[in-house]
């Protein structure tokens, strides 16, 4: 029985100790006092119960048993595997053998192992993993006491550049001090993890009013303002915070990280070093429908996508003189597709280049037989988003365009935003002037609501000016919208530029802006956008009126 184990223990049917190796005395330190106890009065009282259940399986059975126990010792609590045997003594009375071994280093090192499993490891944080299972926790909790709580994203400003500047091991250092600093500000039912690269996640359960997250998020603002010492470097750098509470803004671990994400990119754009409570009202952007994108992959291979066109008329004459071609899609069963929704979208994954590519090359094709119907020269205009301006091969998609059509390039109207020629003026620059080499025409859209910055009338090769619908919907009833349209008329007039007025709607905006020199119109008020067949009829109609004008 020495030799059998670390610690060995002769027990009767009910658990107390009839013998103990001279080991396990050891371990316990208890000689003499030893038999005549319970086994289970020398293991953890978590414990017991298993130790019970494990005896009680080895004097039903024909098997040994085993229960891992925590045996409490002289030092501290040894993990021990007790394998428990039943057996009937000379007097014919049952009893039980329990060899225990020490697993203790075995414990430990799972113990490790499930800590690095759930825990960052440089920071020593609960990582997503275990964030996760808290969030699921705090939301079945909270539905039963019918009490929220708040998460809170918390994200460092300034990080990127000392990692830059210094290495990933002053930057790895700097987490490691900005994580047991924010630790401080949290109480013990906080929950505090690491995310990402420098991006934290705060769990705080009963926190459901502004004013107690802005307090804890005031208080993180200011620890992280605080100096760091890092190997001789004097750092400094902030940190912004979105919140969202349970069950206000989400009923789900993902729409509450996703609106407190939101929240927190809200604080980043408004100037950083702040903390934002999500809002449904204020925070309206769309959140990103995977399925509608599958849907507009399959949409571009079974041809969904079609194009509408709506007529620019003369201001004075208020004859058709082009049309703008704008993109629709028809999803089956669920009708017309907002381009709010899927043009932003497209931008985003891709498709924007493809789709763009066939709608420039469609409307070039249309306008050579719109004109047919007209007996006369027209012209098309195309949006440009920001993706395919910076395509490398947009300008031979272009070219493309051209010479299937057979359109003359002046033909051509491309509608570029403001954002698009300061984001990267010298490609813009190269890509205009190879634009207009093609006498490919090139308007700047919604003008005066992007970065209305006048250099780029004087530094690229602009056609048309396309005033945006907020300056026209008050004409002429608003003296700032007269102020503003007459400034913009009179500057395309000296800098001979053409102009085209958006969404016209009421007669009075339409002669307002013709007698101001305003040189076209587009708008519900001379066209909805139209099918080519109802402009095909419009155009005939047209051409039929001026036929019978002139005879």
């Amino acid at each position: 029985m020495e030799a059998a184990g670390d610690a060995v223990f002769r027990l009767d049917a009910e658990g107390r100790i009839l013998f103990a190796s001279r080991r396990a005395c050891e371990l316990t330190g208890t000689d003499t006092a030893m038999p005549g106890r319970h086994l289970g009065e020398l293991v953890a009282r978590d414990d017991q119960i298993g130790l019970r259940t494990a005896m009680q399986q080895a004097l039903d059975g024909d098997r040994p048993s085993k229960a891992n126990v925590r045996l409490n010792t002289r030092v501290a609590a040894l993990w021990m595997e007790l394998q428990l045997s039943a057996y009937h003594n000379a007097a014919g009375q049952r009893e039980l053998l329990a060899v225990g071994r020490d697993i203790s280093g075995q414990q430990a090192t799972e113990e490790r192992l499930r800590h690095m499993a759930t825990h960052d490891a440089l920071t020593g944080l609960p990582n997503r993993s275990l964030l996760s299972e808290r969030i699921k926790m705090g939301i079945a909790h909270a539905r039963r006491t019918r009490r929220g709580f708040a998460i809170l994203a918390l994200d460092l400003d300034g990080f990127k550049k000392v990692n830059d500047a210094l290495g990933h091991p002053v930057g790895d250092a700097l987490l490691r001090v900005a994580a047991a600093r924010l630790s401080e500000t949290l109480r013990h039912v906080d929950t505090l993890a690491r995310v990402g690269g420098d991006e934290f996640v705060a769990v705080l359960p009963g926190a459901t009013t502004e004013a107690e997250i802005q307090m804890i998020g005031r208080r993180m603002i200011s620890t992280m303002q605080l100096p760091f010492e890092i190997e001789g470097h004097t750092l400094y750098v902030g940190c912004s915070i979105g919140a969202a509470v349970f069950p206000d803004h989400g009923d789900s671990e993902v729409k509450l990280l996703a609106h407190a994400d939101t929240a927190m990119y809200r604080a980043k754009e408004t100037g950083k070093a702040r903390c934002v409570v999500y809002n449904h009202a204020k925070f309206t952007q769309p959140e990103h429908d995977v399925s509608m994108e599958a849907a507009m992959f399959q949409a571009v291979r079974d041809g969904e996508f079609l194009l509408h066109y709506q007529p620019i008329v003369d201001a004075r004459s208020r004859q058709i003189m082009g049309f703008e071609a704008l993109m629709r899609w028809n999803r089956p069963g669920l009708g017309m597709v907002s381009p709010a929704q899927f043009i932003p979208m497209a931008e985003s994954n891709g498709l924007i280049n493809l789709l763009g590519a066939w709608v420039l090359k469609a409307a070039c094709v249309q306008i050579k037989q719109f004109e047919e119907i007209a007996g006369r020269p027209l012209y098309v205009s195309v949006n440009v988003s920001p993706r395919q301006f910076r395509n490398d091969q947009f300008l031979d998609i272009v070219d493309e365009a051209i010479a299937l059509s057979g359109v003359d390039g002046q033909q051509l109207l491309l509608e570029i935003t403001e954002g698009i020629l300061m984001s990267d003026p010298e490609h813009a620059e190269s890509l205009l002037t190879a634009m207009a080499a093609r006498r490919v025409r090139i308007a700047i859209d919604d003008f005066g609501t992007g970065y209305s910055s006048l250099a780029y009338l004087k530094r690229f090769p602009i056609a048309t000016l396309k005033i945006d619908r907020a300056f026209i919907k008050d004409l002429p009833s608003s003296v700032k919208d007269v102020a503003i349209c007459n400034v913009m008329l009179s500057l395309a007039s000296h800098l001979n530029l053409s102009t085209v007025a958006e969404g016209v709607e009421k007669e009075e905006q339409l002669e307002f802006l013709a007698a101001h020199g305003c040189a076209m119109i587009q708008g519900f008020l001379t066209g909805r956008p139209l099918v080519p067949s109802d402009a095909v009829a419009l155009l005939r109609a047209e051409a039929e009126t001026a036929q019978g004008v002139a005879a």
